[in-house]
């Protein structure tokens, strides 16, 4: 029989055993340990996804980890903001996302339940894309006193979007003007392009990154900046207040999110990536050749500012009479 003493053997080693092998499941994962998930709502090759992507090379560059883009397209945007939101909090799903459809997206969206306040963590600001009006190149409209005389001399007209942003703008322009004008929703603005050089579309206000490289290919037509201030690469280009059409702002900006509760070092070493990429010499050059500009702001800032949006949107769309679709 076993003694007394060899019982006591056997017993702490047990307890040793389960101690060691118990150490590296309580131990901490260090951030980030496997490859990181970029979701974006818009289609590869959309102006959006074009912005997208340099950043998720180049955080794949300073982070040394493997960055996957995830297009999720469809339903303006909300799809990519839906998965995030029901992605596990632990860093690895990053949102990419504009802040029209955070803002307003209850004022779109039937479905959309989404708070940002409630359902998300801040990270920080990602860039800003100015938005323009655009008209198919081979349209009689040259500007836009000619595109409302064109639209008022019809008795049908149509506008098209592919994300919230344009949208509310395309409504706007349509009750500033005063004519009637049916929206279409497309999946990819490169869907609608055909539509509008056809003359199926008589304008529609998309950002101005995807619609300066179709303008060059003679395939649009830009009249008119929606910015305060005319786009510096664009400088021919009047701004909608200087056409005619005051208080007419629609210039998107984008942040990162986490899913709320998410870990606060994961939140740190995000911000302090994408603030490093913002301020190198090539992004600055990169956004300004396709006409965009870097958004330096913390998680603070992503919030106040889609605060005062949302204040913004609530009086827009209660002028416009909108309805969630």
């Amino acid at each position: 029989m076993m003694d007394r003493r060899d019982l006591l053997k056997g017993a702490l080693a047990g307890a040793g055993g389960v101690s060691l092998g118990s150490a590296p499941a309580l131990a901490q994962e260090e951030w980030p340990s496997r490859p990181l998930h970029v979701f974006i709502g818009f289609a590869p090759g959309s102006g959006a996804d074009i912005l997208c992507r340099y950043y998720t090379a180049k955080l794949q560059e300073v982070s040394g980890r493997t960055v996957v883009p995830e297009n999720r397209p469809g339903a303006v945007g909300s799809i990519a903001i839906n998965l995030v939101h029901k992605a596990k909090p632990d860093g690895y799903s990053i949102l990419f996302t504009g802040n029209t459809l955070m803002a307003g997206g209850r004022h779109m969206l039937k479905d959309f339940t989404i708070d940002y306040r409630r359902d998300f963590t801040p990270v920080c600001g990602l860039f800003e894309t100015p938005f323009v009006m655009v008209v198919g190149g081979r349209s009689p409209a040259k500007n836009v006193s000619e595109l409302i005389a064109l639209l008022k001399s019809k008795p049908q007209n149509k506008y098209g979007f592919t994300n919230p942003a344009a949208m509310v703008a395309g409504f706007a322009f349509k009750s500033h003007a005063g004519v009637n004008a049916e929206q279409v929703s497309y999946r990819t603005t490169v869907e609608a392009v055909g539509d509008l050089e056809s003359g199926m579309l008589d304008y529609q206000v998309m950002d101005g990154t995807f619609a300066a490289g179709q303008a060059r290919a003679g395939k649009l037509r830009i009249i008119a900046s929606t910015t305060e201030k005319r786009i510096s690469v664009l400088p021919d280009v009047p701004t909608m207040a200087e056409a005619g059409v005051p208080d007419f702002l629609f210039s998107p900006w984008w942040g990162v999110w986490l899913p709320l509760g998410s870990p606060p070092a994961a939140v740190a070493k995000l911000a302090q990536w994408i603030t490093q990429i913002n301020k190198m010499p090539e992004t600055a050059k990169f956004l300004g050749d396709i006409v965009a500009l870097p958004t330096l702001g913390d998680a603070n800032y992503l919030v106040t500012h889609l605060d005062a949006d949302r204040n913004r949107w609530d009086k827009l769309a209660a002028a416009a009479g909108m309805t969630p679709q």
